[in-house]
């Protein structure tokens, strides 16, 4: 009764997003793609890889899976949508180089192996080995705070504490 007369108090909810790749964690505005720069797509982050593998920054479940493999999407546990673009201009490899572990409609956990992608093959191939990881629905969030190192480690160094509206 309370809850209809003084109507119901928002909820925060906040949420850790961890590095999915090895390698430098930069700023958004560093990536060399307007799209990604400009904050297009959304806020977000980058990692310039130092191997090949991808791997859930959070627990949630895979929304979209690029056929080419060179990009997915996840929605965390907290409903955010948080999309990984492995390098820049990869769509363009068609798949090659690309093994995926997971399809759409998977549940992953932090730490989750996702993508093993031939880290020589997009650097002599593609125009950038930056990793954008950007949050696409960002009306969603109510604060951001970003975290940046030369040396990120996958599934272990937070670069993003999120806190969503409820």
């Amino acid at each position: 009764m309370f809850k209809k007369l003084f109507g119901k108090k928002e909820k925060k909810i906040e949420e850790t997003i961890f590095s999915p790749l090895n390698g430098k964690v930069v700023k958004i505005e560093e990536v060399p793609d307007p799209t990604f720069a400009q904050k297009m797509m959304g806020e977000g982050i980058a990692v310039e890889p130092k191997d090949g593998q991808v791997v859930s920054p959070v627990n949630g479940e895979i929304i979209q899976l690029f056929p080419t493999k060179h990009a997915l999407g996840i929605r965390s546990e907290t409903g955010l949508e948080i999309l990984i673009h492995i390098g820049l201009e990869t769509v363009n490899m068609k798949g090659e180089g690309f093994t995926a572990f997971i399809k759409e409609g998977d549940k992953v956990k932090v730490g989750q192996k996702l993508i093993d992608f031939d880290l020589d093959l997009v650097k002599e191939k593609a125009a950038s080995t930056i990793t954008p990881i950007v949050l696409t629905n960002g009306d969603m969030l109510e604060n951001l705070e970003q975290s940046y190192s030369d040396n990120g480690i996958k599934g272990e160094t937070a670069i993003m504490n999120v806190k969503v509206k409820a």
